[in-house]
C-alpha cells in the first residue's frame, strides 16, 4: 500500500505553543498564528514538536491544544502530530488510543536518554508502526537525543512497514539524506529537512520538503524558497534562503524555541514572549540582534510582495 506523501511535501511548520504570563496556553495567539500560516500557503502543520515545547506540556494540555489546532485549521492544511518517547510499550499504547480526528500523520522522535543500539531503534519503530492508526514520519535529531539513526535502519524500516512514510532528517548532514534517498526503494517515502538553513541542500540530495522553525514567521517567503528548490530552481532558492541567514543565526543563538518566540513577539503575532521552564527568553543582546535581522528581512518581503506584503508579514494578525 502506497501512502499520499504529497500531504507532507513542501513547507511544513513546527508550531510554537504561545503562553500567557500566568503560564497558561495563550489560545488567542495560537489561533492567530494558525490563521497566519494557513493564509500564507504552508503545506502542512506539525503540532507538539520540540518547537511547541511538548516536553513541558501535560497530557490534557496536549489533547486540548491538538483539538484547538484541528478546529482552527478547519481542514485548510494537513496536520501532523508529534508523539515520541523512550518507553516503547507505553508509546505504543498512546498511539493505539490516539484520537485521530483531523490528523494525517505522526512525527516520532528517536528515543532519547536510553541510547539504544541501531537494532533497538529498529525494534522501537517497528513496534510503533504496528500500533499506529496513522502513517509515521521518523525524526532523527542526534543533537537532542544523543544517537544518530543510520540510513540503513531507515531503509530497513521503510522496506518492512508501508505506514512508515518518511523521515525528518535533522542530523545536519546532507550526505545522510543522499544515502537514505538511494537506499529506500519506495516512491511514496519522503525525506524532510530538519534544518532550515540547509533545506535547499537537503532537497538537492533527495528531500521533498522541510519541517521548519523560521516558517512560523515567514511562511510565504520561506515556502517560496522551498518550492523553488523542489521545482529545480536551486539558484533562486539559495538566493531567497540567503536573505534569512542572520535571522536563522539568531533563532538558535539561545536555543529553540526561545528564538522563534522572540521573533514572533517582535512581529506582533504573539502577545507575550513567554516560555516554560527550564526554557527562558533570549538574552537582551540576542533580542536586539534578532530585531535588526527581522527588520532587514521584512524589507526584503515588502519588496518581493508589494501588493500583499501586509499579509505575508502577518500585519493583519498583530496585536496592536
Amino acid at each position: 500500500m502506497l501512502h499520499d506523501t504529497q500531504l507532507f511535501r513542501g513547507l511544513g511548520v513546527a508550531l510554537v505553543c504561545p503562553f500567557l504570563p500566568t503560564g497558561a496556553v495563550d489560545y488567542d495567539s495560537l489561533g492567530r498564528l494558525v490563521d497566519f500560516l494557513a493564509d500564507n500557503g504552508v503545506d502542512f502543520l506539525v503540532v507538539h514538536g520540540t518547537t511547541g515545547e511538548s516536553p513541558c506540556l501535560g497530557r490534557s494540555e496536549r489533547n486540548d491544544i491538538t483539538r484547538y489546532v484541528v478546529e482552527r485549521t478547519a481542514g485548510r492544511v494537513p496536520i501532523m502530530i508529534g508523539l515520541g518517547g523512550n518507553n516503547t510499550l507505553e508509546l505504543g499504547e498512546r498511539l493505539r488510543e490516539l484520537d485521530t480526528t483531523g490528523l494525517s500523520g505522526v512525527l516520532s522522535v528517536v528515543p532519547y536518554y536510553n541510547k539504544p543500539t541501531q537494532e533497538g531503534l529498529y525494534r522501537h519503530f517497528a513496534h510503533l508502526a504496528e500500533c499506529s492508526p496513522l502513517p509515521i514520519v521518523l525524526y532523527n535529531v542526534p543533537g537532542r537525543v544523543g544517537i544518530n539513526m543510520t540510513p540503513e535502519v531507515v531503509a530497513r524500516l521503510a522496506s518492512a512497514y508501508p505506514n512508515i512514510i518518511g523521515v525528518k532528517e535533522a542530523s545536519g548532514y546532507t550526505a545522510q539524506t543522499e544515502a537514505i534517498s538511494k537506499l529506500v526503494q519506495r516512491p511514496d517515502f519522503c525525506i524532510l529537512s530538519g534544518d532550515d538553513n540547509i533545506t535547499v541542500d537537503h532537497i538537492r540530495n533527495g528531500a521533498c520538503g522541510v519541517i521548519s522553525v523560521v516558517g512560523n514567521a515567514y511562511p510565504r517567503y520561506f515556502g517560496e524558497a522551498v518550492h523553488a528548490a523542489l521545482e529545480g530552481r536551486l539558484n533562486e532558492a539559495d538566493m531567497l534562503v540567503s536573505e534569512l541567514r542572520e535571522v536563522n543565526v539568531q533563532l538558535f543563538a539561545n536555543g529553540n524555541p526561545a528564538g522563534i518566540k522572540a521573533l514572533l513577539y517582535q512581529k506582533g503575532i504573539l502577545r507575550h514572549n513567554e516560555l516554560r521552564l527550564p526554557l527562558v527568553p533570549v538574552s537582551e543582546e540576542v533580542y536586539r540582534l534578532m530585531d535588526e535581522a527581522r527588520q532587514a528581512v521584512d524589507a526584503v518581503v515588502v519588496a518581493r510582495y508589494p501588493d500583499s506584503a501586509e499579509r505575508a508579514l502577518g500585519i493583519p494578525y498583530k496585536y496592536l
